[in-house]
């Protein structure tokens, strides 16, 4: 089983790793287990700062370019490349899977995926 890039990092790397809401960064999503989305690719954090700025712990959606739209799928351009945010794999990552950061997604679109995950979570 390959280990992801970050597996290779000094731990303490996740406690001084600084991250905001909206931006992309490059994550080790490997290893998975059956569906999960896998490889190292972008993903948007979408966790607040209360959560993300006392643990070693974001919440983020994967990025791609090869998947199908849905309603819980956001549309996104970034780097000059279209592709989707798949809200519907929202994971939980330890800050030592962020590879690098590589911007930030602006501010309509961070709004939309806030909207879908407000609408998918409500009773």
């Amino acid at each position: 089983m390959r280990q992801p890039p970050s597996q290779n990092r000094d731990p303490s790397h996740s406690r001084n790793l600084l991250v905001a809401r909206g931006e992309v960064w490059l994550a080790a999503l490997d290893p998975t287990v059956g569906s999960e989305i896998q490889k190292t690719r972008p993903c948007v954090v979408v966790s607040p700062p209360e959560l993300h700025d006392h643990l070693r712990t974001v919440i983020a959606a994967p990025m791609t370019t090869g998947s199908r739209p849905a309603p819980y799928r956001v549309r996104v351009t970034f780097r000059r490349q279209g592709g989707l945010i798949l809200l519907d794999r929202l994971r939980a990552l330890d800050k030592q899977r962020l590879v690098r950061r590589l911007g930030a997604v602006d501010g309509r679109v961070l709004g939309q995926a806030l909207a879908v995950l407000r609408e998918m979570f409500e009773e």
